[in-house]
């Protein structure tokens, strides 16, 4: 997924909702994920009506009137990354970690009841890992983000030169293992690219090595999007069998079951016009995945971004893909509304 830059798991456990076993090699512990906070009564209802969630990203630093639609469950704030060369973590390569103006912002999403998981990485700027020169520094680095957040969920927006960094893989790995021993409350997942035919093999590295370092993952969340000129069929079949093909994955990769594999995945698609000519992820996809994701019992949904989710100025997207807008015909949060069911 885009980046803000101007201009425009021996054997890992993984976890998701109802999951409680374990595979060999994590030592038998549980990482169920924590209750949620309190909410209002309709959002209460909505929860236990659906196992699956709806997590948009959303700006950790510029509010947005599309924030709410969908009343979501959990905010994904994007993106932490690393401040030029330095293992420091900076809000989009703009704002300190602990900018007062951002904190507030946090402070904002939060008042309605909502957590929220903060978002290393992205497609602009380095990941940490690519800048830390040591799974300790690293981990640190990942932990001031957290504290600065008030949040116990991460996400690690891995793609790009990135996923292909075997090195920074690792140390990623190294880091994380660390940080999930000092705080036994925190959740993992991991967002990576994904095409019809499932995770490649990039991405099944990066599992490999969550593994390898027994880092615990809650959710692997595949981004269903920019599939490539070749594929000119419709957005929401090829986020369904894209999300089919990676369930066989992670059952394989993780030792799951059926139902525990799904209950491991999560669903981000671009809505509107996405980075790559003749894909549209339309209203009606958006409400295919949310039905999909409900049968299964798959995590979470979500989509990039909250900003995004009105209608253009021009009823048309520019060249690019729109960053401000959607870049289809469509009144304002109505894609949060159709993820969030």
């Amino acid at each position: 997924m885009r980046g803000f830059l101007k201009p425009a798991a021996g054997l890992t456990c993984l976890f998701a909702m109802a999951v409680t076993g374990c595979s060999s090699g994590s030592g038998g512990t549980s990482d169920a994920a924590p209750a949620p906070p309190e909410r209002s009564a309709a959002s209460t209802e909505a929860a236990a009506a659906s196992s699956t969630s709806y997590a948009p990203y959303v700006s950790a630093t510029t509010a947005s009137d599309n924030d709410s639609a969908g009343s979501p469950t959990t905010y994904n704030l994007a993106f932490v990354i690393a401040d030029g060369s330095d293992c420091t973590p900076k809000w989009n390569d703009e704002y300190a970690i602990g900018n007062s103006a951002v904190k507030s912002r946090i402070s904002q999403l939060k008042q309605d009841g909502a957590t929220v998981r903060v978002s290393f990485g992205g497609a602009s700027g380095k990941e940490l890992a690519a800048t830390c020169d040591s799974a300790s520094k690293l981990a640190a680095a990942y932990a001031e983000a957290l504290d600065a957040a008030g949040a116990t969920e991460a996400d690690f927006d891995i793609e790009g030169d990135e996923l292909t960094d075997s090195d920074s893989v690792a140390l990623r790995s190294k880091a994380i293992a660390l940080l999930q021993k000092d705080r036994d409350d925190l959740t993992v997942s991991f967002t990576l690219p994904v095409m019809p035919s499932g995770l490649d093999d990039d991405g099944l590295a990066l599992l490999e090595s969550a593994n390898e370092y027994d880092v615990q993952v809650s959710t692997v969340n595949i981004m269903t999007m920019n599939y490539g000129e070749s594929y000119t069929g419709d957005m929401g079949d090829y986020a369904l069998t894209a999300a089919r093909a990676t369930h066989t994955q992670l059952k394989k990769v993780f030792g799951l079951s059926d139902a525990n594999a799904w209950r491991g995945m999560a669903l981000t698609s671009m809505i509107g016009v996405n980075d790559v000519d003749n894909e549209t992820f339309t209203l009606f996809d958006a409400a295919q995945v949310r039905t999909f994701a409900e049968e299964k019992e798959i995590a979470w949904v979500s989509m990039w971004a909250g900003f995004r989710d009105q209608q253009c100025d021009d009823d048309s997207a520019s060249d690019d893909a729109a960053t401000d807008c959607s870049g289809v015909k469509q009144s304002s949060g109505a894609f949060g509304k159709a993820f969030a069911g």
